[in-house]
């Protein structure tokens, strides 16, 4: 690796303009911020939670990504496939078994990685944007995937101005090392980062893995979950760590089974 020290990077914001009230009532205004406290804040996951990317997305993902480590390494298609599943489960994001392993910058191999259209590729539920505004409390998108692909796919989506905040891999870094999600470290870090309590936040997440970690850090947790969620096979039923599990984000506007202590 090299020897250079990398730069932290925060996570970057994306708030929506804010519109001047000329209202004199300060009683009114007070109320407000006063409901703001004690909303919830959300983490949104990405992939498989904001739209279908077993549809599309991930099969594109595979094949960048082997193609990214086969001209990264100068190996071939066996053995870069070999290694990005190698590394892929072992450190979560085969972007850091590149970096520790074979000394590539993270920047290079994430841009090469997804270095694709993510247009024609996207499935998702309709009026999510809409959706994503009637949940009481503000919204941070917190992803293992790189900031560039994640800001593609909310731009497409028309929810980008839905989130305060944007934490993709390369922000989820912490004295020198990668830590993405289930990091319980690095949830800690990012509800610090955003002033807020963990008993105020729950993550709305696909992978059950990052879920149990969101929940060891004190989060309540949502599980998003549809037949094509490629990392809950064989999961029956609803884990202890889980608070409440639906289809999509449409469903926890329902609000029949809300996440406790959230409405």
């Amino acid at each position: 690796m090299s020897s250079a020290r990398t730069p932290h990077f925060p996570a970057v914001r994306a708030r929506r303009a804010r519109v001047h009230a000329s209202h004199s009532g300060s009683i009114e205004l007070a109320s407000r911020a006063s409901v703001q406290r004690q909303a919830p804040v959300w983490l949104f996951d990405l992939d498989n939670t904001l739209h279908d990317a077993s549809y599309k997305i991930f099969p594109e993902i595979n094949i960048s990504m082997t193609a990214a480590v086969m001209e990264s390494l100068n190996v071939d298609e066996p053995t870069a496939n070999i290694l990005r599943t190698k590394y892929w489960k072992r450190y979560g994001a085969t972007m850091i078994g590149m970096v520790r392993h074979h000394n590539i910058r993270a920047h290079d191999f994430l841009h090469r990685s997804h270095r694709f259209d993510v247009r024609p590729l996207i499935r998702a539920e309709k009026g999510l944007a809409f959706k994503l505004n009637q949940l009481p409390g503000r919204k941070v998108l917190v992803t293992n995937a790189p900031l560039h692909y994640a800001r593609a796919v909310l731009k497409h989506l028309g929810i980008l101005r839905c989130f305060d905040s944007l934490w993709g891999v390369e922000q989820m870094k912490l004295h020198g090392h990668f830590r993405p999600k289930p990091s319980v470290t690095m949830m800690r870090h990012i509800l610090a980062h955003e002033g807020v309590h963990p008993k105020r936040a729950i993550l709305v997440e696909d992978t059950l893995e990052n879920l149990r970690g969101a929940r060891a850090a004190g989060l309540r947790t949502v599980h998003v979950f549809h037949p094509g969620t490629p990392f809950s096979h064989g999961k029956n039923g609803r884990p202890d760590f889980v608070d409440l599990r639906v289809k999509n984000v449409g469903h926890l506007l329902l609000r029949k089974h809300p996440v406790r202590g959230t409405f």
